[in-house]
């Protein structure tokens, strides 16, 4: 805990504003150390990463017959890479440790050599959130255009981005990336329409598409589109076997069977040759077999939440509610009367006050930026914790409208 969150927090309880604690404690990016009495209840909404697997997740990964994958020699590894290649109407996929690697692996595999450039959205996760990965590793350059509400880019914008090689100054663009769904723009599905058009012009071009699906099947579920449609016309695609399918760890990047032969042996260097990792990969055959349907009940949740909080009619708090598809919830905030950092901080602490009431919550949620709060539901999330976070976001937003700062 640093001086100022300690300073901070001994000021609140001092004044009487939080419940002493004695939980357990927690930490998060941008929240600090806090633990709780035994009756609040803890509604997690930082990240659908947070997601556990169920009991019998883990009765199927106990039971996996496992063998060594650098070797091909590991049964649930290859059923999981065939039973997803199947699903998304490729030729064949490859189990990794993280959707990080996925992405980077995708990237590596469709450059044909260091020094190439690869097009993407300003806001997706491949240039925001992966370490420059592209750079420090694949030696390759990320050019971006700029991302739209809904996800999407315009692709004329995009085609002045592309470049040959006929210069002996620029590099070459060799692969195009998209997210779907989209995670900085709130979970938005890309219409289908706007994909199909965008591998048309990149198919002319012999450009290659590559779709960042960690969260994929939200985008299938919610559109009511077969996972093969969804996919079409991308070559290479990442899904996530964590998140809000409920896997501890794995992605899948589905292609191609050259593109995901050069991606093997990619992920070789990069340490990811996994062993008798069909422990976890069971737990991704589970994913897909019974936690892909599901995803409609977070969706849900997540929209619930959203209208409860339009209803407010806030100034302070609002959301878009017609932005709001899948399990993502962005939350904006008046600056002048509250930041997202003061917002989430409120959120988790209990006061006295609340501790005497019937259902006193905790509600974790992540600071995007200054002015906005990320909500996620995943599988862990439950109707209690809709129920409790409704009325703990009622509550805070009505003190934020009448002057109340107790953080």
């Amino acid at each position: 805990m640093t001086r100022n969150m300690y300073r901070l927090l001994r000021r609140v309880i001092k004044s009487g504003n939080v419940a002493i604690e004695q939980r357990a404690s927690f930490y998060s990016p941008k929240q600090e150390l806090v633990t709780l009495p035994e009756n609040v209840r803890i509604a997690d909404y930082r990240s659908d990463t947070f997601s556990k697997p169920s009991w019998e997740m883990r009765r199927m990964m106990y039971e996996a017959k496992v063998g060594d994958d650098v070797y091909g020699e590991d049964p649930t590894v290859r059923e999981l890479e065939v039973k997803g290649a199947k699903m998304l109407g490729k030729e064949t996929a490859l189990f990794v440790p993280s959707g990080t690697m996925s992405n980077l692996l995708a990237l590596m595999s469709h450059s044909h050599t260091r020094g190439c450039e690869i097009i993407v959205g300003d806001e997706s996760h491949i240039i925001v959130w992966e370490q420059a990965g592209a750079a420090q590793i694949a030696g390759v350059q990320l050019r971006t255009v700029l991302n739209q509400p809904d996800g999407t880019f315009d692709i004329k914008d995009m085609l002045t981005k592309v470049r040959d090689n006929n210069s002996m100054f620029h590099p070459k663009t060799t692969l195009v990336c998209i997210e779907n769904t989209h995670n900085t723009c709130g979970g938005r599905i890309l219409p289908l329409n706007w994909i199909k058009e965008l591998s048309t012009v990149l198919k002319d071009l012999q450009i290659p598409l590559h779709l960042d699906g960690a969260r994929f099947f939200n985008a299938v579920v919610k559109s009511g589109l077969a996972p093969d449609v969804m996919a079409e016309g991308c070559d290479t695609v990442n899904i996530c076997l964590s998140k809000g399918l409920g896997a501890p760890m794995g992605s899948l990047l589905i292609g191609s069977e050259e593109t995901i032969f050069k991606a093997r042996l990619l992920r070789k260097a990069l340490g990811g040759g996994m062993r008798q990792i069909g422990l976890v990969a069971a737990a991704g055959i589970y994913a897909l077999d019974h936690m892909v349907e599901r995803l409609k009940e977070d969706h849900a949740h997540t929209y619930n939440i959203a209208k409860a909080i339009h209803e407010m009619k806030s100034d302070v708090v609002f959301v878009d509610l017609e932005s709001v598809e899948t399990n993502i919830l962005l939350i904006k905030l008046d600056t002048t009367k509250v930041t997202a950092d003061l917002f989430c901080k409120r959120l988790a602490l209990v006061t006295e006050d609340e501790m005497k009431g019937n259902e006193p919550a905790s509600v974790k949620m992540f600071p995007w930026n200054s002015s906005t709060a990320r909500l996620v539901v995943c599988c862990n999330n439950t109707p209690e914790d809709e129920h409790v976070t409704i009325k703990k976001l009622q509550r805070v937003i009505w003190e934020y409208e009448n002057g109340i700062f107790l953080v």
